[in-house]
C-alpha cells in the first residue's frame, strides 16, 4: 500500500496541487494547519475534504476554527495574525466547521500498520514543538503510543526517526517549508518504508496571490520571503 502523508500546507493551494499531480496513492492522509498564512485556504480545505482519508487538527486550523491564538513563535505571530485576520472570509461555515470538528489525534490501520495521526506531539498534540534530533525526548514521548508508525508535523522540518520498533516520520511542510528548501515538503509510506520527498511549484502564482490579498506591505514581503527560500524571515524583517 502506498499512503501519501501531507502536512502543514497553510493555504499554498500551488504547492498541494504540484504534491497531487507528483503522487499517485492508496490513501492521503493529512496532520493538520491547512490554513493561515498562505492566500488560498478554502481551494486547500476542500482537496483536504474530497481527497483525505483521515486528517487531523492543527494549532492553525484550531485557532481559525474557534478564534483563538495558535501560539505562534515570535517571529512569526505578526504573519499569522494578520494573515488569518484575511483568512476567516473566504472560509465557508462549513469550512470552519470541518476543521473545528477535526480530531486532535487519530489512529487507524493501514497496510497492516498501526498509524498514530498528531499535528504536534503525543503530550500535547496541538503546541509542542518537538523537532526529530531531539532523540531523548521522543523516545520518553512515544513510550505509550500504541502504533508502529508516529506521523506528527508542526515543525516543518522533514525527518524520520526510528525508535525500536517505532518509526516517527515528520513530513515536512506542504505550503510553508523553513528548513532551507522552498520546494513543497510531503512524505510517502510504501509498504511501510518511508520516504521523504519535494517537488517544485510555481511559487509566482503563490506570491501574485499573496500580493493580491490585501495582507499589510511588510507581512506579504516576509512572505515573500520564506516562499523564496525556504527559510525564516531574518529577526526584525517584520515589525
Amino acid at each position: 500500500m502506498r499512503i501519501l502523508v501531507v502536512s502543514d500546507i497553510h493555504g499554498n493551494f500551488p504547492a498541494l496541487r504540484a504534491v497531487a499531480a507528483a503522487e499517485r496513492a492508496d490513501q492521503v492522509l493529512c496532520l493538520g494547519d491547512l490554513v493561515d498564512y498562505g492566500p488560498r485556504p478554502a481551494e486547500c480545505v476542500g482537496w483536504v475534504r474530497a481527497n483525505a482519508q483521515a486528517t487531523v487538527r492543527g494549532n492553525h486550523d484550531n485557532a481559525v476554527a474557534l478564534g483563538v491564538p495558535c501560539r505562534s513563535a515570535p517571529l512569526y505571530r505578526r504573519l499569522s495574525e494578520e494573515s488569518r485576520r484575511l483568512t476567516l472570509p473566504l472560509l465557508s461555515d462549513e469550512d470552519r466547521s470541518f476543521l473545528a470538528g477535526l480530531p486532535l489525534r487519530r489512529s487507524l490501520t493501514a497496510g497492516g500498520l498501526r498509524l498514530e495521526l498528531i499535528h504536534a506531539a503525543p503530550d500535547d498534540p496541538l503546541y509542542r514543538y518537538l523537532l526529530l534530533t531531539d532523540r531523548q525526548a521522543w523516545e520518553r514521548a512515544v513510550e505509550d503510543v500504541d502504533a508502529d508508525v508516529i506521523l506528527v508535523g508542526h515543525t516543518h522540518f522533514p525527518a524520520v526517526l526510528r525508535l525500536g520498533r517505532k518509526l516517527v516520520v515528520n513530513p515536512g511542510s506542504v505550503g510553508l517549508p523553513r528548513d532551507g528548501d522552498p520546494r513543497a515538503g510531503y512524505a510517502v509510506l510504501d509498504d511501510g518504508e518511508p520516504e521523504l520527498k519535494r517537488v517544485a511549484y510555481p511559487v509566482e502564482e503563490t506570491l501574485r496571490a499573496l500580493w493580491e490579498w490585501g495582507v499589510p506591505h511588510d507581512v506579504a514581503r516576509g512572505l515573500e520571503g520564506i516562499y523564496q527560500t525556504g527559510a525564516p524571515p531574518p529577526p526584525g524583517y517584520v515589525r
